[in-house]
């Protein structure tokens, strides 16, 4: 068990920071402060794994450029070890290996009074609206930390947090016995799939673009998967599903023409939560494809805290899922703009890094 002790203000590291208004990271030597304000922690990364979030802030897309205030350390998503608290922490305590909710709320505002602190108006999210985690070491709030079971594979748990988000989207609506569509593949869309398998959906349908994640759904169950570059979406879900459409549908994908389509394939009185984020207006006919066929429409915003954490935990504490054929690659921090890089082929799952020199 690591412990900084009191006298040592300071600890220097190394850090994938965004610092240039351009496509890339820098991988840098810098300082973090052990000093600790009230309610909060320090950690020691152990592994992090990488995000599609990451990828468009390595990109420095629109999004990136609207939100992001420079130099920032990045990355949200990992699993470390506490090494010194603030004198007035006693939910967790140093050597308490945790994992982290990434969205740090207020715990004043109308929402998180009323127990939906997921929609927090002032969240802040780590490595996006303050340094993160793709470093040796990082400070959050006690509050944020989920404690882990020390027995569980340190590579698994840096992907709670986006396996979340995939249970949120994909369990808001029953699914047992249902017919299930996981719109788009990519890594939380993948994690979905393994999900909605673990849920006991009667059917599981796949609709991915590339290959190398089509492949994946199958080999992580999914009944059917479609190319909708080469097949017609909304024929041949109708076709799985006796003609009725889908009973559930969870998109992760974003994709304009898909989600304008998949509201022609859910049944009707059929649930639809939306995770991904277009980049375009959808358009739908509302009369027929929402108000006639009692559609019930879910944004889903991160997790919701902590009540999809412990989800997850009953998961993984089950071994209900296949995080080691999710997790299709492991690399050094060092290496972050090559990880990034295959992000952006997407032949991949998720990406787990390990910070250290």
């Amino acid at each position: 068990m690591t412990q900084i002790k009191n006298d040592v203000l300071e600890l220097e590291m190394m850090a994938v920071v965004k610092d240039k208004e351009d496509v890339g990271f820098s991988y840098v030597k810098k300082t973090i402060s052990t000093v600790l304000k009230p309610g909060e922690v320090l950690i020691k990364v152990i592994t992090a794994s990488f995000c599609g979030t990451d990828y468009h802030i390595y990109t420095y897309d629109k999004w990136s450029r609207n939100r992001l205030k420079l130099p920032l350390t990045v990355g949200h998503e990992f699993s470390g070890e506490i090494i010194k608290v603030a004198p007035d922490v006693t939910r967790v305590r140093v050597g308490d290996v945790v994992s982290a909710e990434t969205h740090i709320i207020c715990d004043e505002c109308e929402f998180c009074l009323r127990g939906e602190g997921h929609i927090c108006q002032n969240t802040q999210v780590i490595g996006v609206d303050r340094d993160g985690c793709f470093a040796e070491y990082i400070v959050i709030p006690a509050k944020n930390c989920f404690v882990n079971d020390k027995s569980h594979n340190q590579i698994e748990l840096s992907v709670q947090e986006p396996l979340g988000n995939a249970v949120h989207t994909i369990t808001h609506f029953p699914i047992e016995n249902r017919d299930v569509v996981v719109l788009g593949c990519g890594p939380i869309g993948i994690l979905a799939v393994d999900v909605a398998k673990a849920y006991k959906a009667k059917k599981v349908i796949a609709i991915e673009v590339n290959d190398f994640r089509r492949n994946l759904a199958k080999e992580l169950g999914a009944d059917y998967v479609i190319n909708p570059i080469t097949e017609n979406v909304i024929e041949k879900v109708l076709e799985y599903t006796n003609g009725m459409g889908a009973d559930v549908i969870g998109d992760f994908s974003g994709n304009k023409t898909a989600i304008e389509h998949a509201f022609k394939y859910l049944k009707p009185g059929g649930g639809f939560a939306i995770l991904g984020i277009p980049n375009d207006d959808i358009c739908i006919n509302v009369t027929d494809d929402v108000v006639f066929k009692g559609t019930q429409i879910y944004g889903v915003t991160g997790r919701r805290i902590y009540d999809t954490w412990y989800q997850v935990k009953e998961l993984i504490d089950n071994h209900k899922l296949h995080l080691d054929k999710i997790i299709t690659h492991t690399m050094p921090l060092s290496k972050i703009n090559e990880a990034a890089e295959i992000m952006g082929t997407k032949n991949c799952g998720k990406i787990v890094l390990f910070p250290g020199r």
